[in-house]
């Protein structure tokens, strides 16, 4: 499911991209200097976004961990999956279900590059990539159905990736697709930061300004709103890190905590 006649004549080394900058704020080493240098421009104007980069990696965690230990998913559709790091949703997901499935999605070439660090399954399970856009979720849903069964439950990863998708293109539109194609049971985790800091909006209307993929931060009611029809599971729509914190957890101070997130379920 991986197409990599073309990655390298669409791998931009000029302008920096999401997953790069986001692999350097997470201490990666998959990256290019125009990227490290888009992280420190965001850095010197919110120092604390390397934090919520970190939080936001420890809510996929969370939740991974909860859809298949207390929800009983076995299967996963992460959508905007970034590079490989740490724990990614497969092996946090198989650790406790060795036959779970994951199909992980990005559109990005440099993550295409790196898919094979994403589909080391067990036996029991399956992986698969997609090189695919969130802004045509009929492509995602028709190739992921090659690996998951969606007569099944599923559970749709959409974290820190609506947030790239402007209003002209519709982000209630695509979630409302991707939602309609799953069956009862099934759920959905999304996450994005919020548009609650003036600081970091200076940030990223900086980082925005050189980037090939922009980034738009909203008003948590307007990140909530795009799971409406579906029950949200307790808490509810909160800040990344203190939707179910594992009790070692760092405390998150205000700075480190403009990003919400919750998890739904489709009855």
């Amino acid at each position: 499911m991986t197409d990599r006649d073309d990655w390298s004549s669409r791998l931009q080394t000029d302008r920096p991209h999401s997953a790069r900058v986001w692999d350097y704020l997470l201490g990666g080493k998959n990256h290019y200097l125009v990227d490290s240098r888009a992280g420190d421009l965001i850095l010197e104007n919110f120092p604390e976004f390397a934090a919520i980069a970190r939080v936001q990696r420890r809510f996929l965690e969370r939740v991974v961990r909860f859809l298949a230990r207390d929800a009983g998913i076995r299967q996963f559709l992460d959508v905007g999956t970034g590079l490989p790091t740490a724990n990614n949703t497969h092996e946090v997901a198989q650790r406790i279900a060795p036959e779970s499935r994951v199909v992980y999605v990005d559109n990005d070439p440099i993550v295409l590059a790196h898919a094979d660090a994403l589909l080391h399954s067990t036996p029991e399970g399956r992986c698969a990539y997609l090189d695919a856009d969130v802004r045509d979720p009929r492509r995602i849903l028709d190739q992921a159905a090659h690996t998951l069964d969606f007569d099944r439950p599923v559970g749709l990863m959409l974290l820190n990736i609506m947030g790239q998708v402007s209003d002209e293109e519709g982000p209630e539109r695509i979630v409302a697709e991707l939602v309609d194609a799953l069956p009862r049971g099934s759920y959905v985790a999304l996450s994005d930061g919020t548009a609650t800091s003036d600081r970091l909006k200076v940030a990223v209307e900086a980082y925005n300004a050189q980037s090939v993929n922009t980034y738009h931060l909203r008003a948590p009611e307007r990140i909530g709103s795009f799971l409406r029809g579906l029950r949200l599971v307790e808490p509810g729509l909160v800040r990344s890190a203190d939707w179910r914190p594992d009790p070692e957890s760092e405390a998150v101070t205000r700075e480190q905590g403009h990003a919400v997130g919750a998890v739904g379920v489709k009855e």
